[in-house]
């Protein structure tokens, strides 16, 4: 239950990668980068005062596991429960793709559909057309 990073993802970090389960990948940001992503979900500022928003604060923040990278470029994925990784489909082979500010885990089967999906739509997305 290791992963190598890529060296360009390792390149961008220092010895620490937090990682936050989402929907469909697990995501890796710096320490720095994870704070600003999760602020980015309070655009007007966080508000302590709102349930709402502290629940969701603290909801991410609790999913989001510290792990070291090892001397190889290593990061431990066996840090992640094992439930999250089962419905994230991360097993023996996973897609590590890099996204802006983050890299993203992704099963291999659901990368590819992913991909295949894109493809079909990308003149829309890009330019309005089918």
């Amino acid at each position: 239950m290791r992963l190598t990073l890529p060296a360009e993802f390792r390149r961008e970090f220092d010895r620490t990668v937090v990682l936050l389960p989402t929907k469909d990948a697990l995501y890796g940001f710096t320490p720095e980068g994870h704070r600003a992503y999760v602020e980015s979900m309070f655009p007007d500022g966080f508000k302590p005062g709102d349930k709402r928003q502290v629940e969701l604060k603290r909801y991410l923040n609790g999913l989001s596991i510290r792990v070291d990278i090892d001397s190889a470029g290593r990061i431990a994925l066996g840090k992640v429960r094992e439930d999250v990784r089962e419905k994230l489909g991360l097993g023996q082979e996973v897609m590590v793709v890099g996204n802006d500010d983050h890299f993203e885990v992704w099963n291999v089967e659901a990368w590819e559909k992913l991909q295949a999906d894109f493809a079909e739509d990308f003149d829309f997305l890009m330019f309005g057309e089918a």
